[in-house]
Order: C-alpha cells, then structure tokens, then sequence
C-alpha cells in the first residue's frame, strides 16, 4: 500500500496542528518545516498523544521520566516557535485507535482549529524500522479519523459541542511523514541548525555522540533533498500531501 502522488499545499494557512505519538517525534520529522512556518507567521500547536514515558536510555528513575520528556519537548517546540503544546495522557508503547483517542484529537481540532494537519503516516514503510513505531501507524490512523469525519460532522462526540462548546470544524489538507512513498520536499537548509538546536533538548533520548547524530541527519536529509529534486547541497524534510477539504 502507498500514497498517491501529493497534491499542491494549499497556500493561504494560518493555523497548523501537529499530531504524534511521543515526545521528539515532531523534531526528527519536521521541525525544520515547522521552523520555516513560524518564520512566515504560521501559528502551529502540537498534540503529543503519550508523554514518552517508555523512552530513556539510563536509570532515571521511571516515575520522573514522563515529567522530563514533557519539559524537554516544551523547550524543543520553543526553538522553532511554537509555545501551545498539548499532551493527552496516554501510555507510551500501548497506544491504539479508540473512540477516546479519536475524540482527544477531535477536540484539539476543533479548538486549534487548523487549516492543516501535520501527523505520522499511518502505512509502515517496512525499510525505516524507526518510522514504522506501532505508535507512529496508530496516531497517524486516529488522527485521519478524527480529521474524517469527526471534527467536522458535530454529531460525532456529542459531549465536545453540548459539554465545552467545540463547534465541527474541516481540516484542509493533511501531511504525513514517514510514507513509504513521501514525494513532496521542503528545504530546511536555512532552518537546519534550529532543527538540530530542538532535537538537542531531548536529552533524555540521545546517548552518544551528537555529532555522529548531526552527521546522520546531514545523510538522511541531504538524500531527502535529492529525492525531492532540490540542487545539490540542499536539505530536506518529505512528506506525502493529501487535499482532505
């Protein structure tokens, strides 16, 4: 299964909701894009769907590592500009598609109230072990979801018009990271640095060297770009765009 080739992005955004499983997945998919965005006066808000508390890779102890991803995602979403950051609670590494998923999304939806949505593609790409995290392929699901049908038919989780006043509202347009088959690039060369300055407030999850992991993303963007059709020397985030109006 693949995505269709993208369609052109819409090119009057304002608001733009960023949906993932866990802390740091938005930084090594796309916060350079998120970067240029703000830049351009684009308000941008994330909904993180669990709060990282099975990452880590030495003995913090498990009860403060929840609180400590959290806190390192806050400063990682202010390098690139953006200050709404919101978590919904649920455990990392046992994340599903539920009607109490569906309708958290739901909500941040219809409360951000985004010309786009930014999430994780719900179609494994078997060659990136990384990119196809069950967590990733389950947020990507429940976030379409929730973009199709249920934030705009205000029949759907009646609680969230009649309980807090959230009215329908209809997502334009969706971008997916991690597609086997991503095929629209956006140069993050100029935004770079800003992208790897975010990625280094997740302390809790990079053991090592950071420059072995600098050069790494150097690779993997450099190739993104080249596939993306940008002139040598550029670098790139991809992504596949769907019209969802």
């Amino acid at each position: 299964m693949s995505f269709p080739p993208s369609v052109r992005p819409i090119d009057d955004v304002q608001r733009v909701l960023v949906v993932t499983a866990h802390p740091d997945d938005v930084d090594f998919s796309a916060a350079g894009t998120i970067a240029t965005w703000t830049k351009a006066g684009i308000e941008v808000a994330y909904a993180i769907a669990t709060s990282g508390g099975a990452g880590g890779f030495d003995d913090t102890p498990r009860e403060e590592m929840t609180a400590l991803r959290e806190s390192e995602q806050r400063a990682a979403a202010a390098v690139v500009g953006v200050t709404d950051v919101t978590f919904l609670g649920y455990p990392d590494g046992a994340l599903y598609v539920t009607d109490d998923l569906r309708r958290d999304i739901t909500r941040q939806i219809r409360r951000v109230r985004p010309d786009r949505i930014v999430t994780t593609s719900p179609v494994r790409d078997w060659a990136r072990v990384p990119a196809a995290h069950g967590d990733h392929v389950r947020i990507g699901e429940a976030t379409f979801d929730a973009v199709y049908p249920d934030a705009r038919n205000p029949f759907a989780h009646e609680t969230l018009l009649r309980d807090e006043g959230l009215e329908a509202w209809t997502v334009r347009e969706m971008w997916f990271s991690g597609t086997p088959t991503a095929d629209h690039g956006v140069d993050i060369t100029d935004v770079f640095e800003q992208k790897l300055t975010a990625l280094r407030e997740h302390r809790s999850q990079l053991p090592g060297d950071f420059e072995a992991m600098r050069e790494r993303l150097l690779q993997w963007n450099g190739a993104n770009a080249k596939a993306a059709g940008l002139p040598d020397g550029r670098l790139a985030e991809l992504f596949s765009v769907i019209s969802t109006a």
